[in-house]
């Protein structure tokens, strides 16, 4: 018996979880495709804070002030959460007993960033209902201050109420480096009420909130879309705008939000995790989303992308003048700043405070322009 033990401590010590082996093997490439994530997520954001830091026409003061807060919330994913996450997952020793403070602090930042870019998202979706719905009024309802504060609360409310994710000792949430997903998140099948929490006070309200807002504005532009469809029954039949805006802005928020959600209410419920792939899919959805909300609420707009091209041509006039004259740009830098200014002053005014209801006015007005 003495003989046969050691040869059983040895292979004990050597049998490795093969679900540990494969999520090892997978790293590499779950690395990469967070370092391609993060970089398209901060380039994108990037691009439209210097864009959106100067006059974009047709947009307010208050519309602005939003879409700022959107664009670094978004930009908190590829500056904050990936590199803290990717950090930990290097440095981390996440094989020791006991809570790791380092991780703590991880998830809260996580937690911190996803819950302010939903008040975000749900911040505008009220503005832009606001601003559309009630245009007389919008001013008095939504005046700076209002904003501001708003604003405020998005990114002050979610760090209060996960505060207690950042504590490691007490034992009042665990938290653990899922290797996985490689994140550092909390251990939602002992932690229920945390889980709980986050759905009633974060991603439900807002889905409620953008949910009803967005689908107003929709059935708004139906309604007077028919009504001036009778006025002139040979007329060509334009596209929907408003379709081709607030759906696919809805369409994509559920489908990178919801899935996360539904994944952590089973965990919490079921106590057990789910498949390794779907794991780190559903986890990383949510960042997605802040470099699809680039193209759903800045590129597809008409203002923003000249204001982007004249800041390009800026940029590269500065940088490279022989490279930008091979292209057309003027040498001299005077011309092309009156000609900015001209561009920002006489171009289509598209009121509104976000994307989806600029297109949705604009189409209206032209309709109405024509009689």
């Amino acid at each position: 018996m003495s003989s046969s033990s050691p040869s059983s401590a040895l292979n004990a010590s050597t049998h490795v979880d093969p679900q540990r082996l494969a999520e090892l093997a997978h790293r590499p490439v779950k690395v990469a495709i967070i370092l391609v994530l993060g970089a398209m997520v901060t380039l994108g954001n990037v691009a439209v804070l210097v864009v959106i830091s100067s006059s974009v026409s047709g947009w307010s003061r208050n519309s602005r002030y939003f879409l700022l807060s959107l664009t670094g919330a978004d930009s908190a994913f590829g500056l904050v959460v990936m590199p803290l996450n990717l950090w930990v997952g290097l440095v981390g020793d996440h094989h020791h007993q006991g809570p790791d403070a380092l991780c703590h602090v991880v998830a809260f930042c996580n937690a911190t960033v996803y819950s302010t870019c939903m008040y975000t998202l749900a911040a505008i979706s009220l503005e832009r209902y606001v601003a559309v719905l009630h245009p007389l009024s919008s001013s008095s309802l939504l005046t700076r201050r209002r904003t501001l504060l708003l604003i405020l609360f998005s990114w002050c409310f979610p760090p209060c109420l996960l505060l207690p994710v950042s504590f490691p000792g007490g034992g009042i949430i665990e938290v653990h480096f899922s290797t996985a997903s490689l994140v550092c998140n909390p251990t939602y099948s002992t932690n229920v009420g945390y889980s709980m929490s986050l759905t009633c006070f974060i991603f439900f309200p807002c889905s409620a909130i953008m949910t009803y807002t967005n689908l107003r504005l929709w059935c708004a532009a139906k309604r007077q879309r028919q009504k001036l469809r009778r006025y002139d029954q040979n007329r060509h039949k334009r596209s929907d705008v408003a379709s081709r805006v607030l759906v696919p802005v809805m369409a994509v928020y559920y489908a990178c939000w919801a899935p996360c959600m539904a994944a952590m209410i089973f965990n919490a419920i079921s106590g057990s995790s789910v498949p390794e792939w779907i794991e780190f899919v559903v986890v990383w959805l949510p960042t997605s989303n802040g470099f699809l909300n680039c193209i759903f609420y800045f590129w597809i707009n008409r203002s923003f992308r000249r204001k982007f091209h004249l800041v390009f041509q800026r940029l590269l006039l500065s940088l490279c003048p022989k490279v930008a004259m091979a292209f057309g740009q003027p040498a001299d830098p005077q011309k092309l700043f009156v000609s900015g200014i001209w561009d920002n002053n006489n171009g289509v005014h598209e009121r509104t405070s976000s994307v989806s209801s600029t297109c949705t006015l604009m189409t209206l007005a032209e309709d109405v322009g024509q009689y």
